[in-house]
């Protein structure tokens, strides 16, 4: 296809351009991720769901039979008849259906008061700090990143689905790769032979232009795997996306992120570790009903991948940048917070609860007092899920996680 009429058309089409150049800074697009095959299964592979925004980690993980917890939030708890209830203490948000399921079924692991050290309250320096794992002093590498950089440092073992490479894939000699599932709007009459002929590379034009045609072809390539993998929308759940705030930017909507993650594992690429995101979570007013359905729109794309992954050497885990305070505010929302829950589910996984479970009255200036290190759940993963030494990763960190 002539290079001008392309451009022409790459322009007037409307592909988003964050997409396109995201893409053209990649060294790595989807048909490299789904064609990437070891000669040997690597091991495990890591599924990482970050919470942009800060979800409310009591609201979510609910401490129902606390008396301090109506106390502190007496519009916005939720009552005894309301939550799905795990044991005579705890109990997950009405949202969480599917959650719910797999932890009767023991497939759902809930790791309390996940914090750090003199916690930051700044959505930027906190989720800075989760996804470096370095609580003491600022670093310009991710934990994963310095996985990646002693794994070989191919860029395809880690990859995001998200707009741009998430600091936790950056490494100090690599860097994980980033495949943006982007929007197509497409003018009327536009054929599929057309989008083919948009995609192919042609005789003569510069690298730039072929790089700008696989570029497009990558688009279309993942439109269509979305199409093909991702279940139907549930209207209630908001498939719209969801702006990932004060981190991240905004993110395909997660079931359209979990759908290729979906197929790059069924395809047997041998990524070891992807990233995907939901955002929305910084609730500082009416928090109660916008946190459901934003945890809605967490639950029914999480527990289907992971009921889909239920025969495959999968892990999952999400966490967020922080909890939030204990007392509601005067508006009907929480504010920044410490500690709070992380979930993991899949192979190898027992399900059940995990650490100490928070203190409602014993706090920190109004906060939750965390009780698990996060780089104990980071070092659990290192060396149980990706095979690595987790100390000189983790700047000789030794604690792990103990599970029963």
């Amino acid at each position: 296809m002539d290079t001008i009429t392309r451009r022409r058309f790459l322009t007037a089409s409307g592909v988003v351009a964050a997409g396109a150049l995201a893409a053209g800074a990649t060294t790595y697009g989807l048909r490299d991720i789904l064609g990437f095959h070891d000669e040997e299964p690597a091991g495990r592979t890591l599924v990482l769901v970050t919470l942009y925004g800060g979800n409310d980690g009591l609201n979510t993980v609910i401490p129902y039979a606390d008396p301090a917890y109506a106390e502190n939030r007496p519009s916005l708890a939720y009552g005894p008849d309301e939550v799905l209830t795990l044991d005579g203490d705890l109990a997950l948000n009405p949202a969480l259906k599917g959650l719910h399921k797999l932890y009767g079924a023991g497939r759902l692991a809930i790791v309390q008061s996940v914090g750090y050290p003199r916690p930051d309250r700044s959505h930027f320096r906190s989720m800075d700090i989760w996804q470096t794992a370095s609580p003491e002093r600022p670093d310009t590498t991710g934990w994963l990143g310095r996985w990646l950089d002693t794994a070989g440092g191919d860029p395809r073992l880690a990859v995001s689905f998200e707009p741009a490479l998430p600091p936790l894939l950056a490494g100090a000699t690599s860097a994980g790769a980033t495949v943006p599932g982007g929007t197509l709007n497409l003018p009327a009459g536009v054929t599929s032979g057309i989008l083919t002929g948009l995609g192919t590379p042609s005789a003569g034009e510069s690298p730039q232009r072929a790089r700008a045609a696989a570029c497009f072809a990558d688009l279309v390539r993942v439109r269509d795997l979305v199409a093909e993998t991702a279940p139907e929308e549930d209207e209630e759940a908001g498939g719209d996306e969801q702006p990932a705030t004060a981190t991240g930017g905004q993110a395909p909507a997660l079931d359209r992120q979990l759908a290729l993650v979906t197929r790059c594992i069924e395809a047997g690429a041998a990524t070891r570790v992807y990233s995907v995101s939901l955002g929305g979570f910084d609730l500082h007013a009416d928090e109660k009903g916008a946190q459901e359905a934003i945890l809605a729109s967490l639950d029914a794309p999480l527990s289907a991948f992971v009921e889909r992954m239920a025969d495959r050497e999968v892990v999952v885990v999400v966490y967020s940048e922080f909890g939030r305070r204990v007392r509601a505010n005067a508006s009907d929302g929480t504010d920044h917070g410490t500690a709070s829950s992380v979930l993991m589910l899949g192979a190898g996984i027992p399900g059940g609860r995990y650490g100490e479970a928070p203190s409602l009255t014993d706090l920190d200036d109004g906060d939750l007092r965390h009780t698990t290190d996060f780089r104990d759940v980071y070092a659990t993963l290192l060396a149980d899920v990706l095979g690595a030494d987790p100390e000189p990763i983790l700047g000789g960190w030794t604690g792990r996680l103990t599970f029963s």
